[in-house]
């Protein structure tokens, strides 16, 4: 008798023991990385400015501005619409901290989907965080999901219903941001940050609009732009200069039956220029092997490198993989080119940015070789 009560209260030590950690685990992940704010920010917003419903919530992301002293055009980049897809977020955190702008202004939400960073997906057995080493020690950041947290929206329904169009898809759509556009104030938690980010482009009467993406190299639309219609000049120029820079990269148009996403929804109910740019990311991939904070950081799998050579990806493949330096330097290098070609096009909507890290400092640097020291 008097075992089984030793064993009971070491089994109950344990179990509140296993808890603790647990619970320990699960809070991190609702710890924000930290995000240097740069010389050039001029201030900070968020989306709750415009849509206070949004106040105090996982959803109520930062809106840094780098405004210049003169008046030109404006560009607003979105990092994180996916939580899993690190190039986004990685981007658009250097920019805050390097860039200055001489004109015009620059709008940045690293945190498109801040829900969507707040967990991420066990059952694929993704990494919490990844880790990138600076000048001045280590800095970590989220790998989170494709979709808001449940804690914030649920349950899925069998079949979500895009609300201005009308199409019908799968239920777990539903907590897609990327599908939700151009939003709804009274509408679920995703609608309403899809509903703030559509109003702040709308109350700010911006010119251009980037999404930055990831996608898996068995994807079709793979390092490469998906431009609406309107944008389709100014991608078009956009791509050939990249080319030029020996970054090779493919041009969609927006297809005019696929809804909710930033380059239709945002391009039709708003007068901005609205594209998305995808790079190559393995950790998205249904054909990689571990999927560790490794795979997510060098993007190096042989299972990839196997897949090339069986010719079953669009995008190629070796054993230098695609590092994250590579892909945040593509969507930087994509970054800066809009912004020339939308200025040269219409000199009313210039805007001239300085300090943007480029594609070759980046892979001879390191993305930490950018990344600011934080003041505790």
């Amino acid at each position: 008798m008097k075992g089984n009560k030793i064993t009971g209260i070491f089994l109950i030590f344990l179990s509140l023991g296993i808890a603790f950690f647990a619970g320990r685990e699960f809070l991190k992940m609702r710890e924000p990385e930290t995000i240097v704010e740069g010389e050039g920010v001029t201030s900070i917003q968020r989306l709750s400015d415009y849509l206070p419903a949004l106040k105090g919530t996982s959803g109520d992301s930062e809106i840094y501005v780098i405004k210049g002293k003169e008046d030109g055009g404006s560009v607003l980049v979105l990092g994180s619409t996916h939580g899993n897809e690190p190039s986004g977020l990685m981007a658009a955190v250097l920019l805050i901290e390097n860039v200055k702008v001489d004109k015009g202004t620059l709008y940045v939400i690293p945190r498109t989907n801040g829900s969507g960073l707040t967990h991420n997906d066990p059952q694929e057995g993704a990494p919490q965080r990844y880790h990138i080493k600076t000048p001045y020690g280590e800095r970590w950041f989220r790998y989170g999901s494709r979709a808001t947290n449940p804690l914030d929206q649920w349950p899925d329904p069998d079949v979500y219903i895009h609300a201005t169009s009308g199409q019908h898809l799968s239920g777990n759509e539903t907590r897609n941001i990327n599908r939700a556009y151009p939003g709804r104030k009274d509408g679920t938690f995703t609608e309403k940050m899809a509903y703030a980010v559509t109003e702040f482009i709308k109350v700010n009467k911006v010119d251009l609009t980037i999404d930055l993406h990831e996608a898996s190299p068995e994807y079709p639309v793979i390092n490469a732009i998906v431009s609406h219609e309107n944008a389709m000049p100014i991608a078009s120029e956009v791509v050939m200069n990249l080319e030029f820079e020996d970054i090779s990269i493919g041009l969609e148009q927006s297809p005019v039956s696929l809804h909710g996403l930033t380059h239709r929804e945002l391009g039709d109910y708003t007068d901005t220029y609205a594209v998305l740019m995808e790079t190559a990311n393995a950790s998205q991939g249904r054909l990689r092997g571990r999927t560790d904070e490794a795979l997510a950081l060098t993007g190096k799998d042989p299972t990839y490198v196997a897949a090339q050579k069986l010719g079953r990806l669009f995008v190629p493949f070796d054993e230098s993989g695609h590092p994250l330096e590579e892909r945040v330097g593509r969507h930087l290098a994509g970054v800066a080119q809009f912004v020339i070609v939308m200025g040269e096009n219409e000199p009313d909507k210039k805007v001239e940015i300085t300090g943007i890290p480029t594609y070759e400092e980046l892979m001879n640097n390191g993305i930490g070789n950018y990344l600011k020291e934080i003041n505790n």
